[in-house]
């Protein structure tokens, strides 16, 4: 899967929802697009996870620095 940004992923599954949301969308369709969503919405999750992650360290990293500084 092409690589795309945080915003780009919650965008991309606005559009999934809106296509499930759809009366003209099959089964089989529906089931793509849900298997497609929740992988996108994984995806997501993990770029904030690693966000969180790094700003505990950069918070972790200034607070060693002040308490160097004292």
């Amino acid at each position: 899967m092409e690589s795309r940004t945080f915003e780009e992923k919650l965008a991309y599954s606005k559009e999934l929802l809106d296509r499930l949301m759809s009366p003209d969308v099959t089964l089989e369709e529906s089931l793509k697009l849900y298997q497609d969503g929740l992988a996108n919405i994984k995806e997501a999750q993990k770029m904030l996870e690693d966000a969180k992650a790094k700003i505990s360290y950069i918070e972790r990293e200034n607070q060693e620095l002040k308490l160097d500084n004292e």
